[in-house]
């Protein structure tokens, strides 16, 4: 285990850490050069055409280093929990020379993604890992996920590497950044390495970085000083942080062994779940699956369960063998994740109702996938029956919408996204939660509604700050505090409701910034507000999929620029289209989309005007019948184009 590393790397969006995955594979030998491509370990196809990484991706590279390292190795000997959260250290210190090529470290590395709606997937790669390379981009600075990556690595008590990345760019800040940087970390500035992705400046260094400061794996009974309790010899565990289906293999739970080793043939169980499997086979990502004889302890890999239920291994349970929490019941789990709470909730329908079976298998398999997204049925008077979904922002709103599309073809109706409200009924002491307008009570019966609140952090250059401040004005929000991360970095701190933040906020907050300005966002609690259920109607038909709940006074704004938007949007009939906006039966808002226009005198040359007329007049009398009875059908396009307003 001395010659193991498991490590992560953490960073804002786009400030390279795919690239500098890449250059490691390739340092390593881990891919062959012929089959080398950018953003190697982003295997979605969403993710290439996006540039961002959406699934976390683990890989185990075998690294031979090319000079002498002497290196003081440190064996861990108490932790203050089993996630390697740190009391105290006792530091025993074995002179190891590794010569040319003689010497072989096995690097685990996990990939992790950068956008804020997308912070579980970090979580749990932390959860796996001793180490993380915080990685800071030379020409942006310090942003928003900088900080609240940084701060979920501390919590589990992992060893920072820090790093400054782009310093090839023409606009890089790199002596500023990695002062800002040793600010923040409390280190010195030279103790941060200057590297490219790009170019592979320094990162040969890094890699040897990560290897003399990353702690080797410890066993999880360290935490027992080293002695396991009576009648727990032999034990196993391993902590599962990803999973995936395969047809043949069933679910492959992906895990980190802290304890005992696993092979083919074993019998597991997962202890959540009371699961019971014989292992298909184990193996590492190389970063394919590739079969192994056996997973050890400080290993990170693969166990393919054979089970067909996909909600029988989840993520944060621990596998173990079929006897051991059975017949003593001192065995304890590892300790896992905190349980995902979704921000957003929007309902999915399948446009043809024969497609709700498939649209049901097809979230099974995402959520196995992607262990933050939630769903439970739902049916609606108009629409059928339809799937709840809960999210954490709108980016994974957009992503999973896309992936069951191209996926497994489905054409969906998708309601305007909402958070999750907490209504208080007249008379009745309970709370009653919605997660969309269509939940909402009957006005006269609500006594208040309280709506999320968030501690939204904003970082930007002090050049944007004026930009940046008017922005937030025209959103609710209360001012909380102003920071100085550096001479020309500032750190604002505001409290918003959670429903400003997940519309436009974050577009907004890019174009007044031109791109520099980052936010992160905390929840915080619920506050009672003015709130109202405003309703649209297309062709003098309730679309309930566009309900939502506004503040009172900023109904008419929203009601208005639903209904303009909608103009845009909706495709023109044969028949006028009344697109109108109401608070119960009052309408407050209105545009109207002209009908198409076919020519019926076409054909017509010369003769007599009265028979053009008589067309012309046949044409009007069947558009008034088409809009007294007409019904607009309105296509997937119309509803993803208003996830985003």
């Amino acid at each position: 285990m001395n010659n193991i590393r498991n490590f992560c790397i953490i960073a804002h969006v786009d400030h390279g850490k795919s690239t500098l995955a890449d250059r490691f594979l390739e340092l390593t030998g881990t891919v062959e050069k012929r089959k080398m491509q950018e953003q190697y370990l982003d295997t979605m196809e969403l993710e290439r055409e996006r540039g961002i990484t959406i699934k976390l991706q683990p890989v185990r590279m075998i690294y031979r280093p090319p000079k002498t390292l002497n290196s003081k190795l440190e064996t861990l000997n108490n932790f203050k929990t089993l996630n390697q959260k740190l009391e105290s250290l006792e530091l025993r210190t074995s002179d190891l020379e590794f010569a040319n090529s003689e010497q072989e470290f096995v690097l685990n590395l996990i990939d992790t993604p950068g956008h804020v709606d997308f912070s579980y997937e970090v979580s749990r790669s932390l959860a796996a890992v001793e180490g993380a390379i915080l990685l800071v981009d030379a020409s942006k600075g310090i942003q928003a996920q900088t900080l609240a990556n940084l701060h979920l690595a501390k919590e589990q008590g992992l060893t920072i590497i820090p790093a400054v990345n782009k310093i090839d760019l023409p606009n890089a800040r790199t002596a500023q950044v990695k002062e800002e940087l040793a600010n923040l970390l409390g280190v010195e500035p030279e103790t941060i390495l200057e590297i490219s992705g790009k170019n592979g400046t320094n990162i040969e260094r890094l890699l040897e970085r990560v290897i003399e400061e990353v702690p080797p794996p410890s066993l999880a009974i360290a935490s027992s000083g080293g002695q396991r309790p009576p009648g727990l010899e032999g034990e196993f565990k391993a902590l599962i942080f990803d999973s995936a289906f395969d047809a043949y293999k069933g679910v492959i739970a992906y895990v980190r062994v802290f304890d005992g080793s696993f092979k083919r043939g074993d019998k597991i169980l997962a202890f959540a779940t009371k699961a019971k499997a014989d292992v298909v086979e184990v193996g590492f990502f190389s970063p394919k699956l590739t079969p192994s004889m056996e997973l050890a302890a400080g290993d990170i890999g693969y166990i393919a369960t054979g089970l067909k239920d996909p909600g029988l291994i989840r993520v944060g349970d621990t596998i173990t063998n079929y006897q051991l929490p059975i017949t003593n019941n001192q065995f304890q789990p590892l300790a896992g994740y905190k349980e995902p709470r979704p921000m957003v909730f929007a309902s999915f329908f399948p446009e043809k109702g024969e497609d709700y079976d498939i649209l049901k298998d097809a979230l099974g398999k995402l959520k196995l996938t992607d262990a933050s997204l939630m769903y439970e049925p739902e049916s609606s008077v108009g629409l059928g029956r339809g799937f709840r979904l809960g999210f954490l922002g709108m980016l994974h709103v957009e992503i999973i919408s896309e992936r069951l599309k191209r996926e497994f073809g489905l054409a969906l109706i998708i309601s305007t996204p909402s958070v999750e409200y907490e209504v208080q009924i007249k008379s009745q002491k309970s709370k009653v939660k919605i997660r969309s307008a269509s939940q909402l009570p009957d006005p006269s019966k609500i006594e208040s509604i309280a709506e999320p609140i968030v501690d939204i952090e904003i970082i930007t250059p002090d050049s944007y700050l004026g930009s940046v401040m008017e922005l937030v004005s025209q959103f609710r929000n209360a001012y909380e505090a102003t920071e100085y991360l550096g001479k020309e970095t500032v750190l604002l701190k505001y409290e918003m409701p959670l429903s400003e933040v997940i519309t436009d906020f974050y577009d907004k907050l890019k174009s007044v910034s031109s791109g520099y300005a980052s936010m992160s966002y905390e929840l915080k609690g619920t506050a009672v507000n003015d709130l109202v259920r405003l309703d649209i109607l297309i062709a003098g038909e309730l679309v309930e999929p566009f309900s939502r709940i506004v503040p009172k006074e900023k109904v008419h704004y929203e009601g208005r620029a639903m209904a303009a938007k909608l103009k845009e949007v909706v495709p023109p009939q044969w028949f006028e289209v009344a697109i109108q906006a109401a608070i119960g039966g009052t309408i407050i808002a209105r545009e109207s989309i002209k009908a198409r226009r076919k020519d019926v005198t076409g054909y017509l040359y010369g003769g007599d005007v009265t028979r053009k007329m008589k067309l012309l007049e046949k044409q009007k009398k069947g558009k008034k019948k088409m809009k007294e009875s007409g019904r607009v059908n309105l296509p997937q396009e119309v509803f993803l184009k208003m996830l985003k307003r």
